[in-house]
């Protein structure tokens, strides 16, 4: 596990691409990105490793560096107080009243180290003063900084991108349509989008900062109230929607592998659009706690479907615009692998 046991991981690691002579390796979770960058020099003895170093992984994973940074650079952030210990409290409740509520609480990286290892940790809401020392109060050193955010109201839309030592050979662009838990997080149905140029000039900003190569995926939400885009969090790696690009006709694996072997490699200017990918089990668990969950637990944004209507969306499938991210008739043992464990078939 390489949360738990990052030592043993790397040195399986380092002996699997050795025994199995491997060419090309790509990480795909932050986690063993991470644990992967860690020993790039030494994996490069045996095979490409086409991702950035340790250093700029690490700074991209974390969110308190990557909205700094944006600051510097004059891309647009949602209203943010850094908060490094619980004894700002006092000055989180001063920013939160003059922001408003409700607001968002999210650690600074999605993965947070803790004495026996990893765990993931998510965004939680205070809608009021005291829902915001309740959730910051118990927090443990480990867990700071915290970002306390406005919380901006619109889809998300996320810029993904692939760079050969700094310079962009491909971006292609997603809008969220339906995400687990329906509060935000993890999209479960979203659809090619057109490149907005403005973002384009805030993803290329940031990765060039950075010195970027390999993939990442920029994130942003349209603020419906005041126009514009915020910026939310860089993933540098591979991202959830992957299948949704290659889908579209952009097959960043492929890119990468070439980068990887030194072929050339032409710039990607075109994709198709309004395709739409759906990640079927995540659909259903979003579903669900849309109809099981009281509506004060579910701090959904303003004009969010009711129940009837959010189901009759679900039941919605149109297969000539939609494909199921999973299930592929070629090759279907990932869906029934996905399946059983879903179903919590004992031994699996």
């Amino acid at each position: 596990d390489p949360g738990r046991a990052p030592g043993a991981f790397r040195n399986a690691l380092l002996r699997f691409v050795d025994r199995n002579s491997i060419d090309i390796l790509m990480p795909a979770a932050e986690t063993t990105t991470l644990q992967c960058m860690k020993i790039k020099p030494a994996l490069e003895a045996s095979c490409a490793v086409p991702f950035h170093s340790f250093e700029a992984v690490q700074r991209a994973a974390s969110k308190h560096d990557v909205l700094r940074l944006a600051e510097h650079l004059d891309v647009p952030i949602p209203a943010t107080f850094f908060m490094d210990d619980p004894a700002q409290i006092p000055q989180a409740v001063l920013f939160c009243e003059h922001t408003g509520y409700p607001v968002v609480i999210k650690p600074s990286r999605s993965r947070l180290d803790r004495s026996f290892g990893e765990h993931n940790s998510g965004a939680r809401y205070a809608d009021c003063a005291a829902d915001l020392q309740r959730i910051v109060q118990p927090c443990t050193p480990g867990s700071f900084p915290l970002l306390i955010q406005e919380r901006v109201q619109g889809p998300g839309v996320g810029l993904f991108v692939c760079y050969n030592q700094g310079t962009p050979v491909a971006h292609f662009s997603h809008q969220r349509m339906r995400e687990k838990p329906p509060s935000g997080g993890v999209s479960v149905l979203r659809r090619s989008y057109p490149v907005d140029p403005q973002l384009k000039k805030y993803a290329d900003d940031l990765l060039g900062a950075l010195h970027w190569h390999g993939v990442a995926m920029v994130e942003f939400k349209k603020d419906e109230r005041r126009g514009g885009y915020k910026l939310m969090e860089i993933n540098g790696r591979f991202w959830g929607s992957l299948q949704l690009a290659v889908d579209a006709g952009v097959d960043f694996p492929l890119l990468l592998a070439r980068i990887a072997e030194k072929k050339p490699v032409s710039p990607v200017l075109a994709y198709d659009l309004n395709v739409q990918t759906r990640w079927l089990w995540g659909d259903i668990d979003a579903l669900l706690v849309r109809l099981l969950k009281r509506e004060d637990q579910l701090h959904l944004p303003v004009g969010f479907p009711d129940r009837k209507r959010y189901f009759r969306k679900f039941l919605q499938f149109d297969p000539g615009v939609q494909k199921l991210e999973v299930l592929k008739l070629r090759d279907p043992g990932p869906f029934i692998l996905e399946t059983l464990r879903w179903l919590r078939i004992p031994g699996l």
